[in-house]
């Protein structure tokens, strides 16, 4: 069923050019130089400190590293996040089965 699902959006998504972050529960990040951060669609903190932020994802995490980090903004599903940012990583953690 959760196949199907995603393949009626994917369909959606293409066909009638529906935006594919908020029809497949993608991750809408929005960078502003390396000062700002603006995380939407985000499934909650797993992890966070001066230096590293970390975030789940409907489909693996988002991991931002760099220096100074202040949460600004935080709601159930979106972030901002002020600080220097070095590095920006998407972590899957759910690889596609072999079969």
């Amino acid at each position: 069923m959760r196949k199907i699902n995603k393949m009626v959006r994917r369909w959606m998504t293409d066909k009638m050019e529906l935006p594919a972050d908020v029809m497949m529960d993608l991750p809408r990040i929005t960078m502003i130089g390396q000062l700002h951060i603006y995380i939407e669609n985000h499934r909650g903190v797993l992890k966070f400190s001066n230096q590293e932020l970390r975030l789940l994802l409907e489909q693996g995490q988002l991991q931002i590293k760099g220096n100074h980090f202040v949460i600004k903004t935080i709601l159930p599903e979106e972030l901002l996040l002020e600080g220097i940012i070095d590095q920006v990583t998407y972590i899957n953690e759910n690889p596609q089965k072999k079969r």
